[in-house]
């Protein structure tokens, strides 16, 4: 796993010269995509000049198909693990990976429940046509209304955060016929492998109770009877490869989980989500069937030994469902070469783009590569680092790639496994407009989330006169500024 680096290098120590700076490769791109005869890049059988054609750039490709696949390989890997020792799994969609209505179309038609954590996300399942008993509810900060909303549409399940939330949704329920059903979520220990913002189940964070205090969680949940405590839920973090931290994980939650079991039945584990993707050609992520027989091994294993019956299991993928499936197209702007010292000669490529529409690199320095997606080339390798255009030296899109030599301006140029929490993160940072969002299938390009104009922005705020607002904003050559939404 490439590891986010607590200062940037020149050359980073996974990263080395390729043969060919136009190969792509397999496993970081989403399987349809490859180079015609003349190098232009296609995805989901449409060509990537097509889409800047028709819609402008940055723009955000979704391979339909491909999250599709993900998703039914998924539920299957797990469904499998589980059934070889006698339980059920359910596999929830993490929605804050990319949420809009045809991605929850998707992967509901697949077979999959879906995990939301605000009422906006809530919102957008429900208007995909959900079924709100196949939802769960997560959020360390749930509001009232939030909480109210849910219980009132009758969704599946919430997990409960802390004390003042269990105190609020018991006032919510009061009366109610119908018991809501509860998970708790606790911290587990296990620090995943991974950025610090990125590991949720140590001590020293906002989300959940610490395990020593479930069984007084659970105590105060079976008092009320308008509750009905289903299991315990832990996530240990963010693009993790192996099993070895969910193995530690679920050994500490059965530990717990047996002694809850004197109470009542506690039908359900739900071990999160978190599973890793490759971003890079070094990335070496852990096979879906592979990480579910060793999670669901590893609780029958901690179940045998302590001769209880095994749970019912739970998982919460979003990255692996969406990642690979993700492309983000920009135009090249400006080139500059630079003597970045240490004898080390680096190309700053500017896009049209950055951290607006992918604040990962900044955040927590993740790493992505990048290829020209307009042409083929046969000049040399060089380093580059491709940035954005915003006001900040940390705008980084790629910090490191080799890119054929004459990489120029005008240039289309293409970030693979950008699916998730890309669209998600997206601001509009120096006043940017947030990219479209379109799908690609069978040689078909759509648009699922219409970018924003200078209007959109505009009409926000309320001190702007649209009747003073100069005709040029709107000009044909400002693509960036006023995305095309053609459909066809």
């Amino acid at each position: 796993m490439s590891a986010a680096p607590t200062a940037r290098t020149l050359i980073p120590s996974w990263l080395s010269v390729p043969a060919d700076a136009n190969e792509l490769v397999a496993g970081v791109w989403p399987v349809s995509a490859e180079r015609d005869a003349q190098g232009v890049l296609a995805v989901g059988g449409v060509a990537a000049t097509e889409l800047q054609e028709r819609f402008g750039t940055p723009l955000y490709v979704l391979d339909e198909n491909e999250v599709r696949t993900h998703a039914r390989r998924t539920l299957e890997a797990f469904r499998a693990a589980a059934t070889q020792h006698g339980v059920q799994a359910r596999v929830y969609y993490a929605g804050k990976a990319l949420l809009c209505t045809e991605v929850v179309r998707w992967v509901t038609e697949e077979g999959l429940a879906v995990d939301v954590c605000s009422g906006g996300e809530l919102a957008v399942a429900l208007a995909a046509g959900a079924d709100p008993a196949r939802l769960g509810f997560h959020g360390n900060n749930k509001s009232v209304a939030e909480l109210e909303r849910a219980v009132e549409i009758g969704i599946g399940s919430i997990v409960l955060d802390s004390w003042n939330e269990l105190d609020r949704l018991a006032r919510i329920v009061a009366g109610r016929p119908q018991p809501q059903a509860v998970l708790v979520r606790v911290n587990s220990g296990v620090h995943a492998e991974t950025h610090d913002f990125l590991a949720t189940a140590h001590e020293d964070q906002k989300f959940g109770f610490p395990l020593e205090d479930a069984a007084a969680v659970v105590a105060r949940i079976r008092e009320i009877p308008e509750l009905l405590f289903t299991g315990l839920h832990c996530h240990i973090g963010s693009q993790i490869f192996g099993t070895a931290g969910f193995e530690e994980s679920a050994a500490r939650l059965v530990e717990v989980h047996a002694g809850l079991r004197a109470g009542g039945e506690v039908p359900v584990l739900n071990l999160g989500g978190g599973f890793g993707i490759a971003y890079t050609s070094v990335d070496d992520p852990t096979p879906i069937e592979q990480l579910a027989a060793g999670i669901a091994a590893a609780v029958a294993r901690e179940c045998s030994a302590r001769g209880i019956p095994m749970p019912h299991l739970a998982f919460e993928p979003g990255r692996a469902i969406v990642g690979q499936a993700g492309i983000t197209l920009y135009e090249v702007g400006t080139t500059k070469q630079v003597s970045a010292g240490e004898g080390v000669e680096r190309r700053y490529v500017s896009v049209d783009g950055g951290m607006n529409d992918n604040v990962r690199p900044a955040l927590y320095g993740a790493q992505y590569t990048a290829r020209i997606a307009s042409r083929t080339s046969t000049a040399d390798p060089a380093l580059v680092r491709v940035v954005g255009k915003h006001c900040e030296s940390g705008d980084i899109v790629v910090d490191a790639d080799y890119l054929p030599g004459d990489v120029r301006p005008g240039d289309l140029l293409a970030v693979p496994a950008t699916g998730a929490y890309c669209f998600s993160l997206a601001s509009n940072y120096n006043y940017l407009t947030r990219p479209p969002l379109v799908a690609v299938c069978d040689g078909r390009a759509r648009v699922i989330v219409r970018g924003e104009t200078i209007d959109d922005l505009l009409a926000r705020d309320i001190g702007a006169d649209s009747a003073a607002r100069p005709e040029h904003t709107e000009r044909a050559d400002m693509p960036a500024l006023t995305q095309r939404s053609e459909s066809k």
